[in-house]
Protein backbone atom coordinates (compact mmCIF):
# COMPACT_ATOMS: atom_id res chain seq x y z
CA UNK A 1 0.00 0.00 0.00
CA UNK A 2 2.88 2.35 0.71
CA UNK A 3 3.80 2.51 -2.98
CA UNK A 4 0.42 3.74 -4.23
CA UNK A 5 0.73 7.48 -3.45
CA UNK A 6 3.99 7.55 -5.41
CA UNK A 7 2.51 6.13 -8.60
CA UNK A 8 1.07 9.38 -10.02
CA UNK A 9 4.32 11.20 -9.31
CA UNK A 10 6.35 8.50 -11.06
CA UNK A 11 4.04 8.61 -14.05
CA UNK A 12 4.36 12.38 -14.27
CA UNK A 13 8.14 12.07 -14.10
CA UNK A 14 8.18 9.55 -16.92
CA UNK A 15 5.85 11.58 -19.09
CA UNK A 16 7.90 14.72 -18.49
CA UNK A 17 11.00 12.83 -19.56
CA UNK A 18 9.26 11.68 -22.73
CA UNK A 19 8.35 15.26 -23.66
CA UNK A 20 11.91 16.41 -22.98
CA UNK A 21 13.36 13.60 -25.12
CA UNK A 22 10.90 14.24 -27.94
CA UNK A 23 12.06 17.87 -28.08
CA UNK A 24 15.77 17.18 -27.66
CA UNK A 25 16.23 14.37 -30.17
CA UNK A 26 15.13 16.20 -33.37
CA UNK A 27 17.53 19.04 -32.50
CA UNK A 28 20.47 16.63 -32.44
CA UNK A 29 19.25 14.55 -35.37
CA UNK A 30 21.36 16.31 -38.00
CA UNK A 31 24.39 14.23 -37.06
CA UNK A 32 22.66 10.86 -37.12
CA UNK A 33 25.29 8.10 -37.26
CA UNK A 34 22.94 5.89 -39.28
CA UNK A 35 23.18 8.41 -42.14
CA UNK A 36 26.74 7.34 -43.03
CA UNK A 37 26.52 5.40 -46.32
CA UNK A 38 27.82 1.84 -46.67
CA UNK A 39 27.62 -0.76 -49.42
CA UNK A 40 25.39 -3.81 -49.17
CA UNK A 41 27.26 -6.67 -47.52
CA UNK A 42 28.00 -10.10 -48.95
CA UNK A 43 25.23 -12.65 -48.58
CA UNK A 44 26.45 -15.21 -46.05
CA UNK A 45 23.29 -16.95 -44.91
CA UNK A 46 22.76 -18.58 -41.51
CA UNK A 47 25.64 -20.10 -39.58
CA UNK A 48 25.58 -23.82 -40.39
CA UNK A 49 29.18 -24.95 -39.92
CA UNK A 50 31.44 -24.08 -36.97
CA UNK A 51 34.54 -25.92 -38.20
CA UNK A 52 37.72 -23.80 -38.11
CA UNK A 53 37.93 -23.71 -41.92
CA UNK A 54 34.31 -22.67 -42.40
CA UNK A 55 34.54 -19.99 -39.73
CA UNK A 56 37.75 -18.57 -41.15
CA UNK A 57 36.13 -18.29 -44.57
CA UNK A 58 33.19 -16.46 -43.03
CA UNK A 59 35.48 -14.14 -41.06
CA UNK A 60 37.42 -13.29 -44.24
CA UNK A 61 34.23 -12.33 -46.10
CA UNK A 62 33.08 -10.09 -43.23
CA UNK A 63 36.52 -8.49 -43.05
CA UNK A 64 36.24 -7.48 -46.71
CA UNK A 65 32.78 -6.05 -46.07
CA UNK A 66 34.06 -4.02 -43.12
CA UNK A 67 36.91 -2.62 -45.19
CA UNK A 68 34.48 -1.66 -47.97
CA UNK A 69 32.29 0.14 -45.44
CA UNK A 70 35.37 1.89 -44.10
CA UNK A 71 36.25 3.19 -47.54
CA UNK A 72 32.70 4.48 -47.96
CA UNK A 73 32.83 6.25 -44.60
CA UNK A 74 36.18 7.79 -45.51
CA UNK A 75 34.81 9.05 -48.84
CA UNK A 76 31.81 10.46 -46.96
CA UNK A 77 34.16 12.41 -44.70
CA UNK A 78 33.24 10.61 -41.49
CA UNK A 79 36.70 10.06 -40.08
CA UNK A 80 35.43 8.70 -36.77
CA UNK A 81 33.41 5.95 -38.45
CA UNK A 82 36.27 5.16 -40.83
CA UNK A 83 38.74 4.80 -37.95
CA UNK A 84 36.37 2.54 -36.02
CA UNK A 85 35.91 0.31 -39.07
CA UNK A 86 39.66 0.10 -39.69
CA UNK A 87 40.07 -1.24 -36.17
CA UNK A 88 37.27 -3.74 -36.69
CA UNK A 89 38.92 -5.00 -39.91
CA UNK A 90 42.30 -5.63 -38.26
CA UNK A 91 43.90 -9.06 -38.80
CA UNK A 92 42.73 -11.57 -36.21
CA UNK A 93 39.31 -10.01 -35.67
CA UNK A 94 36.49 -12.52 -36.18
CA UNK A 95 33.09 -11.36 -37.43
CA UNK A 96 30.36 -13.86 -38.22
CA UNK A 97 28.48 -11.11 -40.03
CA UNK A 98 28.66 -7.39 -40.76
CA UNK A 99 26.40 -4.79 -42.36
CA UNK A 100 27.47 -1.15 -42.26
CA UNK A 101 24.10 0.28 -43.29
CA UNK A 102 21.47 1.89 -41.04
CA UNK A 103 23.82 2.46 -38.12
CA UNK A 104 25.52 -0.93 -38.47
CA UNK A 105 24.93 -4.57 -37.57
CA UNK A 106 27.62 -7.07 -36.62
CA UNK A 107 28.39 -10.23 -34.67
CA UNK A 108 31.99 -10.59 -33.48
CA UNK A 109 33.48 -13.71 -31.93
CA UNK A 110 36.08 -13.33 -29.19
CA UNK A 111 37.59 -16.75 -28.57
CA UNK A 112 37.24 -19.97 -30.55
CA UNK A 113 33.64 -20.81 -31.39
CA UNK A 114 34.63 -24.07 -33.09
CA UNK A 115 35.65 -25.64 -29.77
CA UNK A 116 33.68 -23.60 -27.22
CA UNK A 117 31.94 -25.47 -24.42
CA UNK A 118 30.48 -22.23 -23.08
CA UNK A 119 29.17 -19.39 -25.24
CA UNK A 120 28.14 -15.96 -23.97
CA UNK A 121 26.21 -13.54 -26.18
CA UNK A 122 26.59 -9.89 -25.14
CA UNK A 123 23.44 -7.90 -25.93
CA UNK A 124 24.21 -4.18 -25.55
CA UNK A 125 21.86 -1.38 -24.62
CA UNK A 126 21.23 2.13 -25.90
CA UNK A 127 23.98 4.30 -27.32
CA UNK A 128 26.04 1.48 -28.83
CA UNK A 129 26.87 1.49 -32.54
CA UNK A 130 29.76 1.32 -34.96
CA UNK A 131 31.19 4.63 -33.75
CA UNK A 132 31.27 3.41 -30.14
CA UNK A 133 31.99 -0.21 -30.98
CA UNK A 134 35.27 -0.22 -29.04
CA UNK A 135 33.35 -0.34 -25.76
CA UNK A 136 31.50 -3.50 -26.77
CA UNK A 137 34.73 -5.11 -27.93
CA UNK A 138 36.40 -4.14 -24.63
CA UNK A 139 33.63 -5.77 -22.63
CA UNK A 140 33.69 -8.95 -24.73
CA UNK A 141 37.45 -9.22 -24.34
CA UNK A 142 37.28 -8.71 -20.57
CA UNK A 143 34.64 -11.43 -20.21
CA UNK A 144 36.58 -13.86 -22.41
CA UNK A 145 39.74 -13.31 -20.36
CA UNK A 146 37.83 -13.86 -17.13
CA UNK A 147 36.31 -17.09 -18.48
CA UNK A 148 39.49 -18.57 -19.91
CA UNK A 149 39.76 -21.41 -22.40
CA UNK A 150 36.89 -23.40 -23.84
CA UNK A 151 34.72 -20.32 -24.17
CA UNK A 152 33.61 -17.88 -26.85
CA UNK A 153 31.99 -14.48 -26.38
CA UNK A 154 29.78 -13.15 -29.15
CA UNK A 155 29.43 -9.37 -29.24
CA UNK A 156 26.01 -8.96 -30.84
CA UNK A 157 25.26 -5.59 -32.42
CA UNK A 158 22.13 -6.84 -34.11
CA UNK A 159 19.89 -3.77 -34.11
CA UNK A 160 19.82 -0.02 -34.51
CA UNK A 161 20.51 0.93 -30.93
CA UNK A 162 18.46 3.92 -29.75
CA UNK A 163 20.20 6.99 -28.40
CA UNK A 164 20.42 6.89 -24.61
CA UNK A 165 18.29 10.04 -24.45
CA UNK A 166 15.47 9.39 -26.90
CA UNK A 167 11.82 8.31 -27.05
CA UNK A 168 12.93 5.01 -28.61
CA UNK A 169 14.84 4.16 -25.44
CA UNK A 170 11.58 4.34 -23.47
CA UNK A 171 9.53 1.92 -25.58
CA UNK A 172 9.85 -1.67 -26.77
CA UNK A 173 9.75 -0.82 -30.49
CA UNK A 174 13.45 -1.36 -31.26
CA UNK A 175 13.49 -4.46 -29.05
CA UNK A 176 10.51 -5.96 -30.88
CA UNK A 177 12.36 -5.47 -34.17
CA UNK A 178 15.62 -6.91 -32.84
CA UNK A 179 14.35 -9.96 -30.93
CA UNK A 180 13.85 -12.32 -33.92
CA UNK A 181 17.46 -11.77 -35.02
CA UNK A 182 18.80 -12.53 -31.56
CA UNK A 183 16.68 -15.66 -31.26
CA UNK A 184 17.89 -16.81 -34.69
CA UNK A 185 21.53 -16.34 -33.70
CA UNK A 186 21.06 -18.41 -30.53
CA UNK A 187 19.34 -21.12 -32.57
CA UNK A 188 22.24 -21.18 -35.02
CA UNK A 189 24.83 -21.42 -32.25
CA UNK A 190 22.85 -24.22 -30.62
CA UNK A 191 22.75 -26.08 -33.93
CA UNK A 192 26.51 -25.90 -34.53
CA UNK A 193 27.55 -26.31 -30.87
CA UNK A 194 24.73 -28.52 -29.48
CA UNK A 195 26.52 -29.45 -26.27
CA UNK A 196 27.63 -25.92 -25.38
CA UNK A 197 26.13 -23.90 -22.54
CA UNK A 198 24.72 -20.68 -24.00
CA UNK A 199 24.10 -17.55 -21.92
CA UNK A 200 22.53 -14.25 -22.96
CA UNK A 201 24.11 -11.33 -21.10
CA UNK A 202 21.69 -8.45 -21.50
CA UNK A 203 22.72 -4.93 -20.50
CA UNK A 204 20.33 -1.99 -20.03
CA UNK A 205 17.97 -1.71 -23.05
CA UNK A 206 19.46 -4.98 -24.26
CA UNK A 207 17.53 -6.69 -21.46
CA UNK A 208 14.30 -5.64 -23.18
CA UNK A 209 15.49 -7.38 -26.36
CA UNK A 210 16.39 -10.53 -24.44
CA UNK A 211 12.95 -10.64 -22.83
CA UNK A 212 11.32 -10.21 -26.23
CA UNK A 213 13.40 -13.12 -27.58
CA UNK A 214 12.85 -15.35 -24.53
CA UNK A 215 9.97 -17.36 -25.91
CA UNK A 216 11.41 -20.65 -27.08
CA UNK A 217 15.00 -19.49 -26.77
CA UNK A 218 17.71 -22.14 -26.91
CA UNK A 219 19.75 -20.25 -24.29
CA UNK A 220 20.43 -21.84 -20.91
CA UNK A 221 20.66 -18.58 -18.97
CA UNK A 222 19.21 -15.11 -19.42
CA UNK A 223 21.08 -12.47 -17.40
CA UNK A 224 19.62 -8.97 -16.98
CA UNK A 225 21.94 -6.31 -15.61
CA UNK A 226 21.63 -2.54 -15.43
CA UNK A 227 18.07 -3.14 -16.63
CA UNK A 228 15.30 -0.52 -16.68
CA UNK A 229 12.76 -3.36 -16.75
CA UNK A 230 11.92 -5.68 -19.61
CA UNK A 231 8.29 -4.94 -20.45
CA UNK A 232 7.10 -7.94 -18.43
CA UNK A 233 5.87 -7.84 -14.86
CA UNK A 234 7.61 -11.04 -13.77
CA UNK A 235 9.74 -13.99 -14.83
CA UNK A 236 6.49 -15.99 -15.02
CA UNK A 237 5.43 -13.74 -17.91
CA UNK A 238 8.53 -14.75 -19.88
CA UNK A 239 7.78 -18.08 -21.56
CA UNK A 240 11.29 -19.47 -21.24
CA UNK A 241 13.03 -22.48 -19.80
CA UNK A 242 16.23 -20.48 -19.32
CA UNK A 243 17.38 -19.65 -15.83
CA UNK A 244 16.78 -15.93 -15.30
CA UNK A 245 19.25 -13.81 -13.33
CA UNK A 246 19.23 -10.09 -12.51
CA UNK A 247 21.77 -7.73 -10.98
CA UNK A 248 22.40 -4.02 -10.56
CA UNK A 249 25.51 -2.13 -9.48
CA UNK A 250 25.33 0.01 -6.36
CA UNK A 251 26.18 3.19 -8.29
CA UNK A 252 24.04 2.53 -11.37
CA UNK A 253 21.77 5.48 -12.20
CA UNK A 254 19.22 3.08 -13.70
CA UNK A 255 17.97 2.47 -10.15
CA UNK A 256 16.38 5.93 -10.27
CA UNK A 257 14.34 5.20 -13.41
CA UNK A 258 10.61 4.85 -12.58
CA UNK A 259 9.60 1.20 -12.94
CA UNK A 260 6.19 1.79 -14.44
CA UNK A 261 4.43 1.30 -17.77
CA UNK A 262 2.25 4.14 -19.01
CA UNK A 263 0.09 4.20 -22.12
CA UNK A 264 0.59 7.56 -23.84
CA UNK A 265 -2.26 8.26 -26.29
CA UNK A 266 -1.18 8.39 -29.96
CA UNK A 267 2.42 7.50 -28.98
CA UNK A 268 3.12 4.12 -27.34
CA UNK A 269 3.39 2.37 -24.01
CA UNK A 270 6.28 4.08 -22.23
CA UNK A 271 8.44 2.44 -19.57
CA UNK A 272 9.25 -1.19 -18.85
CA UNK A 273 7.43 -2.16 -15.67
CA UNK A 274 8.74 -4.14 -12.70
CA UNK A 275 12.32 -3.70 -11.57
CA UNK A 276 14.10 -6.98 -12.46
CA UNK A 277 15.98 -7.04 -9.14
CA UNK A 278 12.74 -6.65 -7.14
CA UNK A 279 11.56 -9.75 -5.31
CA UNK A 280 8.18 -9.67 -7.04
CA UNK A 281 9.84 -10.01 -10.46
CA UNK A 282 11.10 -13.45 -9.47
CA UNK A 283 14.59 -13.51 -10.98
CA UNK A 284 17.56 -14.93 -9.13
CA UNK A 285 19.51 -11.87 -8.00
CA UNK A 286 23.31 -11.84 -8.14
CA UNK A 287 25.74 -9.45 -6.48
CA UNK A 288 26.81 -6.90 -9.11
CA UNK A 289 29.12 -4.93 -6.84
CA UNK A 290 29.25 -1.17 -6.44
CA UNK A 291 29.90 -0.04 -10.02
CA UNK A 292 28.02 2.30 -12.30
CA UNK A 293 25.93 1.71 -15.39
CA UNK A 294 28.88 1.05 -17.72
CA UNK A 295 31.06 -0.83 -15.23
CA UNK A 296 29.64 -4.35 -15.21
CA UNK A 297 32.42 -5.92 -17.24
CA UNK A 298 35.36 -3.99 -15.82
CA UNK A 299 38.34 -6.25 -15.03
CA UNK A 300 38.56 -6.99 -11.32
CA UNK A 301 34.95 -6.09 -10.61
CA UNK A 302 32.56 -8.24 -8.58
CA UNK A 303 30.04 -8.00 -11.42
CA UNK A 304 32.48 -9.42 -13.98
CA UNK A 305 33.37 -12.27 -11.63
CA UNK A 306 29.74 -13.19 -11.14
CA UNK A 307 28.74 -12.80 -14.78
CA UNK A 308 31.57 -15.16 -15.71
CA UNK A 309 30.46 -17.64 -13.07
CA UNK A 310 26.93 -17.65 -14.43
CA UNK A 311 28.23 -18.20 -17.98
CA UNK A 312 30.34 -21.09 -16.68
CA UNK A 313 27.34 -22.66 -14.97
CA UNK A 314 28.57 -21.96 -11.45
CA UNK A 315 26.63 -20.21 -8.70
CA UNK A 316 27.55 -16.51 -8.47
CA UNK A 317 29.00 -15.19 -5.23
CA UNK A 318 26.33 -13.67 -3.00
CA UNK A 319 23.39 -14.88 -5.08
CA UNK A 320 19.86 -14.66 -3.70
CA UNK A 321 16.31 -15.41 -4.82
Amino acid sequence: MADRPRRPRLRRTLLAALVTFAVAVPVSGAARPDAVPAPAPSVLGPLRDASPAALEERYAVSRRDIRAAGRAADAHGDLKRAASLRAMAAPGRQFLSFDGRDGGRSVEVVGELSSARRVAVLVPGAGVGLDAYGRLRRDATALREELGGGTAVLAWLGYRSPATVSPAALTTGRADEAAPGLRALVDEVRAVRPAARISLLCHSYGSVICARSASGTAADALVLYGSPGVGAESVAALPTGARVWAGRGGDDWIARVPHVRVRVPFVATVGFGTDPVAARFGAEVFDAGDGGHSDYLLPGSRSLTNLARIVAGAEPLGASR
